[in-house]
């Protein structure tokens, strides 16, 4: 049998959102706005940080299935470790467990149960707002991915410069991210990919893009990028598999979505500027 899944606390609200009270709103916020660290202090402090009384937090962590605080703070703390995990680490757990079934097997039934439980937890108000940000021509578009997660970057960058004007991939290249910042102003969109051995210096660039006025998305994992702090939409999603480096199926798969999606709201100008791409390639291969 593969390792089992085990469901983040944030998943867990995730998924229990609709039935939360207006206090252990709060308190997932408060979460959210620090992963997992804001509850890894103490009950008090957490309750203070989220302004809700110390019997809320309780009451929170009891209906997301913890016997009580100190079993939710574990589960903090194991996902926590599991964000630190190196290639190395994450190698020798799988292997550990492997089946005797072939890796393809195993890769794809991985990668199927991450496209699966990503879409159930699934924001769709929150996809949609990202479309509509995405859609809209009055606003840049800015692109941004780490070392690996930068193809990602990159793929959805290319597809919208076909689907739209004003869209740019900023560049892999760190030393030239303050000079790249200059050009980012008010109204602007700047998108992240950012997963697991998170990339301090992505964050801080995110910080330098908002206070110039972005808005700033983030597509992260399940145990959430510190950047989902200053995003005004994050997207979630799952990533494990069994291999030394966690899976870019699904974040790929999103970026493809976000793509279908953005030229359908606005097909009509889309359309034209496709066409007038298509004729100016046709032009091209004549000149040859």
């Amino acid at each position: 049998m593969p390792p089992q899944r085990a469901t983040t606390v944030a998943e867990r609200l995730r998924l229990m959102s609709g039935e939360l009270t207006a206090a252990e709103r709060k308190l997932m916020a408060a979460l959210f706005a620090n992963y997992p660290m804001a509850g890894l202090g103490s009950i008090s402090d957490f309750a203070r940080e989220a302004e809700v009384s110390t019997p809320s937090v309780l009451r929170l962590a009891k209906k997301l299935g913890f016997t009580g605080f100190p079993a939710f703070q574990d589960d903090l703390r194991a996902e926590l470790s599991a964000q630190l995990q190196n290639p190395i680490a994450k190698h020798d757990r799988w292997s550990a467990e492997a089946p005797d079934t072939h890796i393809l097997n195993r890769f794809a039934t991985a990668a199927m149960e991450n496209l699966s439980g990503s879409l159930k937890l699934m924001d769709h108000r929150a996809f949609d707002a990202v479309v509509a940000l995405l859609a809209d021509r009055k606003r840049k578009i800015h692109i941004a991915g780490g070392r690996i997660t930068g193809a990602i970057a990159g793929y959805l960058a290319i597809h919208l410069q076909m689907a739209r004007p004003g869209v740019s991939l900023v560049p892999a290249t760190q030393s030239f991210w303050p000079q790249y910042l200059l050009d980012i102003g008010k109204q602007d969109v700047i998108v992240f990919f950012d997963i697991r051995r998170y990339d301090a210096r992505m964050l801080e660039f995110a910080a330098s893009a908002r206070e110039r006025g972005a808005k700033v998305v983030l597509i992260t994992d399940q145990w959430i990028s510190p950047i989902a702090r200053l995003a005004v939409h994050s997207l979630p999603l799952r990533i494990e598999a069994p291999s030394s480096w966690d899976s870019n199926i699904v974040p790929l798969f999103v970026a493809e979505a976000l793509v279908a999606a953005t030229v359908n709201a606005s097909w009509r100008e889309t359309e034209a500027r496709i066409a007038e791409l298509e004729s100016l390639s046709d032009s091209g291969r004549r000149g040859k």
